[in-house]
């Protein structure tokens, strides 16, 4: 047995009551017994009980009644019911009121065994399922408190996430590599790491490693002095220095140089830096969180990523599942995503027709979490009504669209004149191009056939930064 479980054996028989604590004991369980059901109660005040193996017939009161009272001074103790008499109406009513097995007089010992090894089991689900979702609730919480987001979703894959996230988080200073495909939530379980870490009270630091000019790498990265290099008119600090005693989130580490590669894993060796143009050298306390939607694995053997790097940046390893892969999370995150929408742009869209789940549910979302979340934000700008239906869903740019049917753009009739707005359609090209290009702005400015810099200056006008 993986714990060492304390069992409370309680019958008016002392004969049957000294076997079967003498046969538990010898299976390594920690065994209290009680011959009258006032004695049991005492000792359940007393001890910290998990398992309790109750005769139906007692003196002063019958199992069922002491059943409740146990249950009602702590309800977590599993109850398997002893029968002698064949009573089988109180078995099934003891079952409903949280008996958890039941074996009839006479029994062989290794019956008992087996009875406390199936209650075990569920003792040990049972906690597990609690843990996460306490873990999934004080982690939602943390990341509305400080990101005003949530991680939303009750499979197995995301149960797995949150367990993974937790118990990195405990960790003081282990580096972490969160593998995924583009809009399956990185950068959040990045957040989701620190905000469960004892680092949550510093800083949280985001770079995405694919901006960076090689030119720059040192000065962003390790900081420079004044005159350092021309152009250096003032100190500043490095991205190392500013996260120091909290998270630095290396977004698309694949994207760095090789030659800056060599830099980064000297400083997470050595956990020191030194400013351009300084000779001083500063001791950092760092954890380093890296993130790739690119195959680091094979970059490695292609020699396209250095070796030494993957592998103390990925000393634990979280795989995020694409959407596809836990399609069950597609309604709750809809209702999310639909609600929090509607709230910011102030529209009275309530409900989803089941169709629109239905619709979704057989799309394989390349985009991801990231891509659901703006299919129902470009539905909310095009719904007129109270429920979203299939009429407003748009999978354009999406690279699996074919997969299901495009819904046909609204008769003008009924869209009104939303359709004619410059300013709504401009932003939906906008989040699609981004969408479409992982939202690196030079790939999604060379779409819409504009500069860099004028797709910044439309998204700042948007508010869509």
């Amino acid at each position: 047995m993986t714990q060492q479980l304390t069992i409370l054996v309680v019958d008016d028989e002392p004969r049957m009551v000294d076997e079967v604590e003498e046969f538990l004991k010898a299976q390594k369980f920690n065994v209290i017994s009680a011959y009258h059901p006032d004695k049991a109660l005492e000792m359940v005040h007393t001890h910290s009980v998990d398992i309790a193996i109750l005769d139906i017939r007692l003196p002063g009161m019958t199992g069922l009644e002491l059943l409740q009272k146990i249950k009602k001074i702590k309800s977590s103790i599993e109850v398997i019911m002893i029968s002698g008499h064949g009573d089988m109406a109180t078995v099934i009513e003891a079952m409903r009121q949280g008996a958890v097995d039941y074996f009839p007089k006479p029994f062989r010992l290794t019956e008992v065994y087996k009875a406390i090894v199936r209650t075990q089991r569920f003792i040990q689900l049972t906690e597990e399922l609690e843990t996460v979702k306490t873990n999934r609730d004080v982690l939602s919480k943390m990341l509305l408190e400080h990101i005003g987001v949530q991680l939303i979703g009750y499979s197995s894959a995301v149960k797995e996430l949150i367990s993974m996230m937790t118990r990195v988080a405990q960790t003081p200073s282990t580096s972490v590599l969160i593998m995924g495909e583009s809009g399956t939530g990185k950068e959040l379980v990045a957040h989701g790491i620190h905000y469960l870490s004892r680092r949550n009270k510093n800083k949280f630091y985001s770079v995405n490693c694919s901006a960076i000019p090689e030119t720059l790498f040192e000065s962003e990265f390790f900081g420079h002095k004044k005159g350092a290099f021309t152009g250096a008119d003032s100190e500043k600090m490095g991205w190392f220095e500013i996260a120091d005693k909290g998270t630095l989130f290396l977004d698309e580490i694949s994207d760095l140089p090789l030659i800056q590669q060599a830099k980064l894993l000297r400083v997470l060796e050595e956990k020191k830096v030194s400013k351009l143009g300084s000779r001083d050298i500063k001791d950092v306390d760092v954890r380093v969180i890296a993130a790739s939607n690119k195959d680091l694995e094979q970059m490695v053997e292609d020699q396209k990523f250095r070796s030494d790097l993957f592998h103390r940046l990925g000393i634990f390893v979280i795989k995020i599942p694409p959407l596809r892969d836990h399609k069950e999370d597609i309604p709750v995150l809809v209702d999310y995503y639909l609600k929090r929408t509607a709230k910011n742009m102030d529209k009275p869209v309530h409900s989803v027709d089941p169709a629109v789940i239905e619709l979704m549910k057989g799309y394989d979302f390349p985009g991801n979490i990231r891509e659901l979340r703006n299919i129902i934000e470009r539905a909310v700008i095009y719904c007129d009504g109270e429920q979203l239906t299939t009429n407003e869903i748009r999978f354009t740019w999406s690279r699996n669209a074919q997969q299901v049917p495009v819904a046909s753009k609204p008769a003008k009739a009924e869209a009104g004149m939303n359709d004619l707005n410059l300013e709504v359609h401009e932003m939906e090209l906008i989040r699609q191009a981004m969408d479409f290009a992982e939202n690196n702005k030079a790939k999604a400015a060379s779409l819409l056939g504009i500069s860099w810099q004028a797709l910044d200056r439309r998204m700042k006008k948007y508010d869509m930064e």
